[in-house]
């Protein structure tokens, strides 16, 4: 199998040497070696850090990837996880559409100045006196509303 230094991953994955260290030390890849002062990977380094960024872009941690891995480092995905990061997703999804429409009504509001709009108040006073607001079905909401 083709053997890659660090510097030709780097250059072929776009990543930089350092997180390539990062995702060795996590458990994530794997060198083979070292030829000289650097680390030696196998090829198919390329297809894990492709599986990696994969992983990434649906929001998985790099926990959940190192979990997703067996024991001789090849992918196990754990369905179970990936049903539960898709529930996540939707109720993300979900408050940030609710926020999305909050901010669209108090947008369109016709008053002069904002803090005279009906939309905004209604906002501030589901945020409350220093409170976070999150966003539910019913509109913005204060924390464990």
């Amino acid at each position: 199998m083709k053997e890659l230094v660090i510097g030709e991953v780097v250059r072929r994955s776009g990543l930089p040497a350092s997180t390539l260290r990062y995702y060795e030390e996590k458990g994530l890849i794997r060198s083979i070696g070292r030829r000289g002062l650097s680390r030696v990977f196998h090829a198919d380094v390329l297809e894990r850090l492709s599986l990696i960024a994969l992983g990434q872009s649906a929001e998985l941690s790099l926990d959940d990837l190192v979990a997703m891995l067996d024991a001789e480092g090849q992918p196990d995905i754990d369905r179970q996880r990936l049903k539960q990061k898709a529930d996540e997703l939707d109720s993300t999804i979900e408050r940030l559409s609710a926020i999305r429409d909050e901010l669209r009504r108090v947008a369109s509001c016709p008053a002069d100045r904002h803090i005279e709009c009906p939309s905004f108040q209604k906002m501030l006073g589901a945020v409350g006196a220093g409170g976070e607001r999150k966003a539910g079905k019913g509109g913005l909401r204060k924390p464990g509303a």
